[in-house]
């Protein structure tokens, strides 16, 4: 079983050289799509070994399935720039690799935890995420909409050891930027689905959205930090709603 670990990139060299030492061993192969990068990115992944191509964005979805058909091996790892390989998940991938192949339509789930404020945090809505990023490229793909995107596979869905970290954001400003442009790009692919909300739809998703990230699934066990996520969270919910609404009623 040889992994392809795949990557998107848009002026990427701050967080571009810890993603790719966590591949170190583990991967036979790196494929990176780049959108038009003006910082040191490709020359980054190039000096890794990595396979560069440069292309003009087409969004998340078409982005990586891009991305993983230029691989040469079938099994493929969609991994973010801004994200690395634990030690435990490393360990996890070497011992698939060593084993005998799975069945082709099987997909791999990992545990993604995020660095957040000076923290692990393990708790709320952010924890555990389980994401599917090992498949076979002849059986599973990217879909969704303008953002958010998953994997669809068409065999069974297996959990991995270890953890996918991801270093999300670089301060409460990027935080809040990152919300306002997914809130809208969110509010789009709803919209061309010919969905709506009513005038307390804000309200009533982001109180919910609050209370199960804070209260039950625990964000309180993070302090103040979980706090600040169930917060920003569920503002960002209001703001999903928001433009939503305002996107039917102008």
């Amino acid at each position: 079983m040889n992994i392809s670990f795949c990557l998107i990139t848009h002026n990427e060299e701050d967080n571009l050289p810890r993603c790719l030492e966590s591949l170190k061993g583990v991967a036979r192969e790196i494929v990176v799509v780049d959108s038009v990068s003006t910082d040191g990115t490709v020359q980054i992944a190039r000096a890794a070994g990595a396979a560069v191509f440069s292309e003009d964005w087409k969004g998340f979805v078409e982005q990586k399935n891009s991305a993983a058909r230029k691989a040469s091996n079938p099994w493929v790892f969609s991994i973010d720039a801004d994200e690395e390989l634990s030690p435990e998940l490393r360990e996890s991938l070497l011992r698939l690799a060593e084993g005998p192949e799975p069945a082709p339509g099987s997909g791999f789930l990992v545990s993604r935890c995020v660095f957040y404020d000076g923290r692990w945090i393990r708790h709320g809505d952010w924890y555990p995420d389980w994401v599917l990023r090992l498949f076979h490229r002849d059986h599973g793909r990217f879909t969704g909409g303008l953002v958010h995107e998953r994997v669809a596979v068409d065999g069974p869905l297996v959990r991995l050891q270890g953890e996918l970290r991801h270093y999300s954001f670089k301060d409460t400003q990027d935080h809040l930027a990152r919300i306002e442009r997914y809130a809208g790009l969110w509010a789009e692919t709803q919209r061309a689905a010919g969905h709506t909300a009513g005038p307390v739809a804000p309200f009533l998703h982001a109180t919910a959205k609050f209370l199960r990230g804070y209260l039950v699934r625990g964000g309180f066990l993070d302090g103040a930090t979980g706090f600040k996520i169930a917060r920003l969270t569920a503002y960002e919910t209001f703001l999903k709603y928001s433009k939503l609404r305002k996107a039917w009623h102008p």
